[in-house]
């Protein structure tokens, strides 16, 4: 499944940190939990990516807002 394809399935998403100073991406679906750790400088790699797919995808919806930024890296958890 590519990232710009359509899903009709549902999922909770929880993030924090753990015990052992990792910050974790919990992912929850009917059919499988999945628990995704990372170190804190990965974390705020992440959470830059993820801005800069929000200010890209608020370019998209709305053309005269602004500029698109660059699409960010794939990631996986540990």
């Amino acid at each position: 499944m590519g990232i710009n394809r359509e899903s009709e399935v549902s999922a909770n998403l929880q993030i924090g940190p753990t015990s052992l100073g990792m910050v974790r991406l919990y992912i929850e679906t009917e059919a499988f939990e999945l628990p995704l750790d990372f170190d804190p400088d990965e974390a705020d790699e992440i959470a830059e990516e993820l801005r800069a797919a929000a200010q890209q995808a608020r370019a998209t919806r709305n053309p005269a807002r602004g500029k698109s930024a660059p699409q960010g890296k794939g990631r996986k958890g540990r």
